[in-house]
């Protein structure tokens, strides 16, 4: 007999997770970063996007953290996801992301921040114009550009699928040669900004070929396995890293489109990050910690009023349907959701956002969760997503009870 679902108070009692958004982890919540420093002492101001997404922004954010400079951020709106603030479209005409108020002095584009950033914080293992670092960015945006065509080109025929994606592994050999070089897992032979400045684009090749076109990036390469595996070891990183539904959803407005290739193996990788299961999926492989689940109870129980308000569904169906998937998250008990509710559930599944929300365990315990009680009372899909735009994802729906978006 299933149960009937937790009330929000019985929710509420369950939840034990805490942290220090300030001094703890990195984390996409936090709008000041100490690392033990006091207020008084911050000469850095980040502006980054709400929505944790822009790989740009998340190249310096990682700098700062591996450097432990403390900083205040700011975040603001991509266009993709809703209207760019005006305040910000006055501090920066262009409204590109990020930037950086540094002493004073408001910097924009990535790497001349971080270049101003060496010159008075001292350089992350090597500095960006260093002559080792050099070719291995020019290196970086090799495979970036290889990468879009595979991606974003319309082919025409099998002939051109194959030329592009030839194109590409060429480019990805030249890396697994590059990280062969080292002793280490790391491009140079300790962690340093090459690492930093290759992270936001091979997490993204690593989600959207899977998705897109069958191939895993990570299985299929030894050296890569390994950096990504190192990676993963550091703090900083996993509190910037996305998972592959984020990616792949967020990645077709802001290219322009991603061409897929409907080969076998692309539908069945489609359907595993779409649908589940979740687990094991090449986007993350350090071992879960033993606080997702309760961290993705936190994270709905902070912004439950509206995650209800903006469900398409009514909002007492959503109520208990949301309370049932938890009840299950918790306790591992079914608990059957009400008639109706399964596109509802579905529809904030597909709309979790990794590391915006929470972390990339947690957001698979509840994407889990949803999926699992859903199912119980059918198979109706949420609310396709969009792929133009994701104004689905405006943070202004979530800035009402809280400053930055679940």
């Amino acid at each position: 007999m299933p149960l009937s679902p937790l009330s929000w108070a019985e929710l509420q009692a369950l939840d034990t997770f805490h942290w220090d958004r300030v001094d703890g982890p990195t984390n996409a919540q936090a709008r000041l970063r100490l690392f033990g420093h006091t207020e008084a002492e911050v000469q850095v101001t980040l502006y980054r996007d709400h929505h944790a997404w822009c790989p740009y922004c998340q190249k310096v954010w990682l700098w700062l953290e591996e450097k432990r400079i403390p900083y205040r951020i700011e975040k603001v709106t991509m266009f993709c996801y809703g209207q760019k603030e005006s305040w910000y479209k006055r501090k920066v005409p262009s409204g590109m992301l990020p930037a950086l108020e540094l002493q004073g002095r408001l910097l924009t584009e990535s790497d001349d921040i971080l270049l101003a950033l060496e010159q008075v914080y001292g350089p992350l293992g090597q500095g960006i114009q260093d002559a080792r670092v050099v070719p291995l960015r020019q290196l970086e945006r090799l495979l970036f550009r290889a990468w879009c065509q595979w991606l974003c080109s319309p082919v025409r025929s099998a002939s051109q699928e194959e030329q592009h994606r030839l194109q590409f592994l060429q480019v990805v050999n030249r890396v697994e040669t590059a990280l062969a070089q080292t002793p280490g897992p790391y491009f140079l032979q300790e962690f340093g900004v090459v690492d930093v400045v290759f992270t936001p684009f091979l997490e993204r090749m690593n989600a959207s070929l899977y998705y897109y076109k069958g191939y895993s990036l990570r299985e299929e390469n030894p050296y890569l396995q390994a950096w990504f595996a190192a990676m993963e070891s550091r703090p900083t990183y996993r509190g910037t890293q996305g998972d592959f539904h984020t990616h792949v959803h967020d990645l077709p407005p802001q290219l322009g489109g991603c061409w897929e290739n409907r080969e076998p193996q692309t539908l069945l990788n489609q359907r595993r990050v779409d649908h589940g299961p979740w687990m094991g999926l090449p986007d993350v492989a350090y071992p879960e910690p033993e606080t997702a689940r309760v961290e993705a109870l936190h994270r709905v129980l902070k912004h439950r009023t509206n995650l209800i308000r903006v469900n398409p569904a009514e909002d007492k169906l959503i109520d208990e349907a949301l309370r049932a998937a938890l009840t299950y998250l918790m306790t591992a008990e079914v608990c059957l959701p009400p008639p109706g509710s399964d596109s509802a559930l579905r529809y904030l599944r597909d709309r979790i956002s990794v590391p915006r929300d929470m972390s990339i365990y947690a957001a698979k315990r509840l994407r889990e969760a949803l999926e699992t009680t859903a199912a119980l009372v059918g198979d109706e899909q949420g609310i396709p997503i969009p792929i133009r735009h994701r104004r689905d994802q405006d943070p202004a729906n979530f800035l009402s009870t809280a400053r930055s978006a679940v």
